[in-house]
């Protein structure tokens, strides 16, 4: 079958660019989130924490946290109506942790900028109205 032959419903759509920058935004944190549960479990078994069972259940938050993640980065791939709602809480848990990183005696305004701005550009692009087109569930 050539290509010219395709119908309009078989052609595969060009994604737009905000579908393109939320897939790179959520692309790189899940990427970060790999890394950062690889150095936790990396430092439960060389430094362990004093407090064992909290570093075992930081790093399985964070295995899982990942994990969730991942599995959002391949829905929105795919094109799927359900991840804009997790994409939105994971934005939203992200904004509240860069919030606690510019407060309290152990404030690191870098980081909170690290993670506020990807969760805002993040809620800014899975709100566009091209990334709610491009995955809005067809009406049947």
């Amino acid at each position: 079958m050539h290509d010219d032959d395709l119908t309009a419903v078989d052609r595969p759509e060009r994604r737009s660019r905000a579908l393109i920058g939320l897939l790179v935004v959520v692309g790189l944190e899940f990427a970060a989130l790999v890394v950062v549960t690889v150095v936790l479990i990396v430092e439960l078994i060389v430094a362990p924490a004093s407090s064992l069972a909290s570093g075992i259940a930081l790093t399985v938050l964070s295995a899982v946290a990942a994990l969730w993640l991942g599995a959002l980065l391949n829905g929105l791939w795919k094109g799927r109506a359900w991840v804009r709602s997790g994409i939105i809480v994971w934005q939203v848990l992200q904004g509240a942790i860069a919030i606690g990183a510019f407060q309290g005696v152990f404030r690191v305004p870098a980081i909170g900028w690290v993670l506020l701005i990807p969760a805002l550009l993040g809620i800014t692009l899975v709100l566009s109205r091209s990334v709610t087109v491009a995955l809005a569930r067809p009406v049947e």
